[in-house]
């Protein structure tokens, strides 16, 4: 059965380039009507000229600082005013802080993410809801990521935000489970997007980061893939279905992949792996060396 998102109006955070703009164009071919959002309006005028070419007038952006409530909520306003209404709102704008030590990271980049990915879908959650409940439907999905269900050595930033949104999400859909409003958090997995292929690293810390590459050929996935499973989230097939935990890394997933990955080793076929480009950044404080232990 062909899904189908006809005369729906969604709202895509992060919406510009990546996993958000394979998302828009999921739902436009879906027969729905897209505002993405993103901090560049540059970027937003270069993605709507892709996705309104080929369904002209079905996509409309604007800049958004999703970590100011005030601007979230000019995004909503100004999506009503160019479609009439709101039906999914998708919370996918995210951050990344560099691979390393808390401590040896600075404040303001720590906190950049922690402004983006919490103080952001908050804000998402919270403008989208209050559209929402009064008209008794509608779709939140919040984007999870890696470590949303444990810690995460190196990463705390990050899959600490995505912890607190994972919980932030299950609570929203427990408190609201009778309005009409489906909410729900969605894991894409490792998307082969330059949020994964071009990271930053605490210096001297580079050589751990570089087994990213072995991970994402085992189980990465270009965008589109996720976006499929993002459009069934938004369907009629997940009425009635909040507090949903949504991952496309699920087990059977992962062990075919091995199995695949296995058998083009056996047949010595060769395996592609992401191009990876790492930044370095001083830490703001001198690394300790581990102490060596004595071997006697």
């Amino acid at each position: 059965m062909e899904l189908t998102l006809k005369d729906k109006v969604a709202v895509i955070t992060g919406g510009s380039r990546g996993l958000g703009l394979a998302i828009a164009q999921a739902y436009i071919r879906a027969g729905a009507k897209v505002v993405i959002a993103a901090r560049s309006q540059r970027t937003i005028e270069s993605a709507l000229d892709g996705l309104n070419a080929g369904a002209p007038g079905r996509a409309a952006g604007q800049a958004c600082d999703v970590s100011d409530i005030v601007q979230v909520e000019a995004l909503a306003t100004f999506a009503v005013k160019t479609f009439g209404r709101i039906d999914i709102w998708i919370n996918n704008a995210g951050l990344s802080a560099p691979y390393g030590p808390t401590a040896h990271i600075s404040s303001p980049v720590y906190m950049n993410v922690i402004n983006t990915n919490i103080i952001g879908t908050y804000n998402g959650s919270m403008v989208a809801m209050r559209h929402f409940v009064p008209q008794k439907s509608g779709k939140l999905i919040n984007l999870l990521g890696m470590g949303d269900t444990g810690a995460v050595k190196f990463q705390n930033a990050y899959t600490s935000s995505k912890v607190w949104v994972r919980n932030f999400t299950k609570v929203l859909a427990a408190e609201y489970k009778d309005s009409g409003v489906t909410v729900m958090g969605f894991n894409p997995g490792l998307v082969l997007t330059d949020m994964l292929s071009q990271v930053s690293a605490v210096a001297g810390f580079e050589g751990k980061v570089s087994a990213i590459r072995i991970v994402a050929a085992l189980w990465g996935n270009q965008a589109a893939v996720p976006a499929a499973k993002a459009l069934w989230l938004a369907s009629s097939a997940t009425d009635g279905r909040t507090g949903q935990m949504v991952s496309v890394l699920t087990p059977g997933f992962m062990l075919g992949r091995l199995f695949t990955h296995g058998l083009r080793l056996l047949l010595r076929a060769p395996i592609a792996m992401m191009d990876l480009k790492i930044t370095s950044v001083q830490p703001v404080m001198a690394l300790v060396p581990l102490p060596v232990e004595e071997t006697r």
